[in-house]
């Protein structure tokens, strides 16, 4: 499964320093080194042209000084630092044993700095969305396009791969035709009178409801029909689409949490 990060981090007080080589997916330590170098070096220069280069405003002065300090800042789990709304939802501390051995191999977290990394990956808070332009590196959804397909290619294996991501996180990796078949984009929905649109909190709330079922349930799909019947099964009202490019979404039809 694939999520989204959050905007939101904790920001550990005690922990170890950043190890790049300790982090999942190895083979990605050469762009997440160039992304580091690449923040670090924006955030160390004017702290208010570094701001506003990352779309932040003059209270987030914190946020460029932790960027500028990523290798000596503490790390935690990369699944306590994310805190944002999904997060808070699928709470994975308070999953019972056999779900959280779960999560640590079925779920996979798109970073805007790292690329992609797992629950139990140690990393340090950061301030870095996809569209930003850095300097020696480029927009960083561009930077991960080129090198993330191995990667996730390598956490999928032989399974199906379900695509929780926001459109912001969707444009670092698209699947290439040979691996369409295997992927469940989900969208969440909700219902209002007779119009459906996407709501920020309902879709970030029900996405971490839904996998925190799935990583209860065991579920094992491996079809995007599987997976919207183990989704119904969970008490979600499910629309499967027609296979496509980039996989089969799956839409998960809400009116309230």
């Amino acid at each position: 499964m694939l999520l989204p990060p959050s905007e939101g981090k904790a920001a550990p007080k005690r922990g170890k320093p950043l190890a790049v080589d300790d982090l999942s997916f190895p083979a990605l330590q050469e762009a997440r080194e160039q992304a580091i170098t690449a923040l670090k070096g924006l955030c160390a220069g004017d702290p208010e042209f570094a701001a506003r280069s990352l779309g932040l405003g003059r209270t987030q002065g914190d946020d460029v000084r932790r960027n500028a300090r990523l290798l000596e800042t503490p790390t935690a789990r990369a699944d306590a630092i994310y805190t944002g709304v999904l997060y808070e939802a699928l709470d994975l501390p308070s999953l019972d044993t056999a779900a959280r051995r779960r999560a640590s191999v079925s779920l996979a977290i798109t970073s805007s700095l790292f690329g992609l990394v797992r629950p139990a990956d140690r990393i340090p808070p950061y301030r870095l969305s996809g569209g930003v332009n850095l300097a020696g590196l480029g927009v960083v959804s561009a930077h991960w396009r080129a090198v993330l397909d191995p990667a996730v290619r390598e956490a999928a294996g032989n399974g199906l791969i379900v695509d929780l991501r926001s459109s912001t996180y969707a444009a670092f990796w698209r699947p290439d035709r040979d691996l369409a078949a295997r992927v469940a984009p989900v969208r969440v929905l909700q219902q209002v009178g007779s119009q459906r649109m996407v709501v920020s909190h309902f879709n970030k709330a029900t996405k971490g409801n839904l996998v925190r079922g799935l990583l209860e349930r065991g579920s094992s799909a491996s079809t995007p029909e599987r997976l919207a019947d183990d989704i119904a099964d969970l008490g979600w009202e499910v629309e499967l689409h027609e296979p496509g490019r980039h996989g089969q979404q799956v839409d998960v039809i809400v009116e309230e949490l």
